[in-house]
């Protein structure tokens, strides 16, 4: 195996596994602005897996699957990436105005069966599960995980064409757009499986600055019929948004889904 086919599969493994130790250790990536003005800026991004919302104290998220959507739907680079022992940074260059959309995607599995007495389990992506995992294995249970980060970026005025969602997975179709967030005002969002509405998903939101509060703060709603939640920011700050959708099947046959999103979104005070 390559080095950074290596690299990018422990990335993999870190964002599968998240899921079952969601609320020990947060993903998230935060931007040192999320709405600036002119026709040229730079914003640096911080990256981390922490156990203290926004304060990186436990290992750095890994760079290789970053993405950066720019405001015409193409792609944009990331600049001068690091990754340190407690967080990684990179910078995003708005050449152009309007919406962007940072943003890393996982597709794991993770996979347990019999071989005598003994149980065996493997983690990897469902390219190398035919391979890695023996045909007719016995008491076999897959679990193909999707979760998927995002944060946003706006120069001058929000725009759309970053926000298009890819049909794969669990995903946000914004309705109040991500950059236009004002403290004490209500927002609204579409969750979306796969393409079509997500119903009854649980949402959670909790904002930033945990550490200096004796109390976490979470706010807990559930989507509509139609996917859509509803959101009052009680206060400015960055908040921390993630939701799950268990069950149903995966790509592998015989597989159980766990889809899940997680976003950052900055809201200004009014």
């Amino acid at each position: 195996m390559t080095a950074p086919r290596a690299a990018a599969l422990l990335a993999g493994l870190a964002l599968a596994v998240a899921p079952a130790a969601a609320h020990a250790h947060r993903m998230w990536m935060t931007p040192s602005s999320t709405v600036l003005s002119g026709q040229d800026a730079w914003v640096t991004v911080d990256a981390a897996v922490s156990n203290t919302l926004f304060f990186p104290d436990h290992v750095p998220l890994r760079l290789n699957g970053v993405q950066v959507t720019g405001p015409d739907g193409a792609p944009a680079q990331l600049e001068n990436a690091a990754t340190g022992k407690f967080r990684s940074t990179f910078d995003v260059h708005l050449t152009k105005p309007g919406t962007y959309k940072i943003a890393t995607v996982n597709d794991g599995v993770m996979a347990s069966w019999k071989e005598g007495a003994e149980t065996k389990r493997w983690r990897g992506s469902a390219a190398d599960f035919a391979t890695a995992v023996p045909k007719g294995a016995s008491e076999l249970k897959v679990t193909a995980n999707q979760r998927r980060l995002e944060t946003f970026v706006t120069l001058g005025a929000p725009s759309n064409g970053a926000l298009k969602t890819t049909g794969k997975g669990l995903e946000l179709e914004p309705v109040s757009h991500p950059n236009d967030l004002v403290a004490g005002e209500a927002a609204k969002f579409r969750l979306v499986l796969d393409g079509k509405p997500a119903a009854g998903v649980e949402v959670e939101v909790v904002p930033g600055a945990a550490r200096y509060r004796k109390a976490p703060g979470e706010i807990k709603v559930k989507t509509g019929a139609d996917g859509v939640f509803q959101v009052t920011w009680p206060e400015a700050g960055m908040y921390w948004l993630e939701a799950e959708a268990r069950g149903g099947p995966g790509e592998i046959p015989g597989s159980e889904r766990n889809a899940a999103y997680v976003a950052t979104f900055e809201v200004l005070p009014d």
